[in-house]
């Protein structure tokens, strides 16, 4: 997350232990033939893929780095086992976030899910796949940030697939989120479909990290869809909070900027984010797979699909209504 102002490719079996403890050197991430099938581990797909996603081999997933890529194979490979083509958008990067300053090529991944009622009106759904990369030899992993708003996506995803939706849906996978949303502002900046057709963004970003509150921003600017969100129960064990989005949410509180959802606020795109508040492994390499509630993490993924079903069934084709 980056928060103002402060066929499928996978990993070697043999090859795949977690470190979630290990901070040495990193392993050179894993040749792209090295593979297996994702579902070759069954059980809890979604945890499945945040381990992929976060693993050491992946070294980060920086912007431009073979981790990124490594990172992206991965989806699209997950994508295209659902029966899905997804589309690669490329975009320059000046990054920020490594100490070099050379430019780097983002890639944001991206499959539209045609809807069965209102098919030229879209619900776009976010996660950033990108982190930090490598810092002084320790690699910061990102499994929260946001290994988890990724793997989570894939899981709608999936669901979608088995049972389609009245609008359409974008799932966006950006890159090049850390240090200024540049994959979300590329895509606002060239949409694939009318801006105006966007009916909603969710974005998912921290949403794993052991927590019974998961937080939802956007109800405060966009305020007809707080009706939406108290509709729908949480699953169990999350706690839904409304915030960190009114005016009295200063600096770092204040999270209408401070994702990916952002670019589409300021096109007025409605939005709702979810998001778990910031922790002590937030932007440490101790960001790892260990320090995810699988329990909640799930709830959370599921509360999110419930929203988005609602907002499917009640928005009907329009735009929930005027932004304060």
């Amino acid at each position: 997350m980056f928060r103002l102002p402060r066929v499928p490719v996978l990993l070697l079996a043999g090859a795949f232990p977690l470190f979630a403890g290990c901070r040495s050197e990193p392993s050179e991430p894993a040749a792209t033939d090295s593979v297996v099938a994702a579902d070759s581990a069954p059980g809890d797909r979604l945890m499945r893929d945040l381990e992929v996603l976060a693993h050491d081999s992946m070294a980060g997933r920086a912007v431009g780095t073979e981790g990124g890529r490594l990172a992206r194979d991965y989806i699209v490979a997950q994508l295209r086992s659902m029966g899905l083509e997804p589309a690669l958008d490329t975009f320059a990067v000046n990054t920020s976030v490594e100490p070099d300053s050379e430019p780097r090529e983002g890639v944001n991944v991206r499959v539209t899910l045609p809807g069965t009622t209102h098919a030229d009106r879209y619900i776009v759904t976010t996660a950033h796949y990108d982190h930090l990369g490598v810092r002084e030899g320790e690699v910061y992993n990102g499994a929260d940030d946001n290994a988890s708003g990724t793997a989570g996506l894939l899981s709608l995803v999936r669901g979608w697939v088995d049972t389609p939706t009245e609008h359409s849906i974008i799932a966006l996978f950006t890159d090049a989120e850390e240090g200024g949303l540049r994959g979300a502002r590329h895509f606002v900046d060239e949409p694939p479909v009318p801006i105006e057709h966007l009916l909603l963004a969710v974005n998912l970003d921290m949403v794993g990290h052991s927590s019974s509150e998961l937080w939802v921003a956007g109800t405060w600017p966009w305020p007809s869809l707080r009706p939406l969100v108290e509709a729908v129960e949480p699953a169990e064990p999350v706690a839904l909070r409304f915030g960190h989005d009114t005016p009295e949410d200063q600096g770092a509180d204040n999270w209408v900027m401070a994702s990916d959802h952002g670019p589409f606020h300021q096109a007025g795109v409605p939005f709702l984010y979810f998001g778990v508040a910031d922790h002590p492994d937030y932007h440490r390499p101790t960001d790892d797979v260990a320090t995810i509630d699988p329990a909640f993490f799930r709830g959370a993924i599921e509360t999110v699909r419930r929203v988005v079903a609602r907002a499917d069934s009640d928005l009907d084709g329009e735009r929930s209504g005027p932004g304060r």
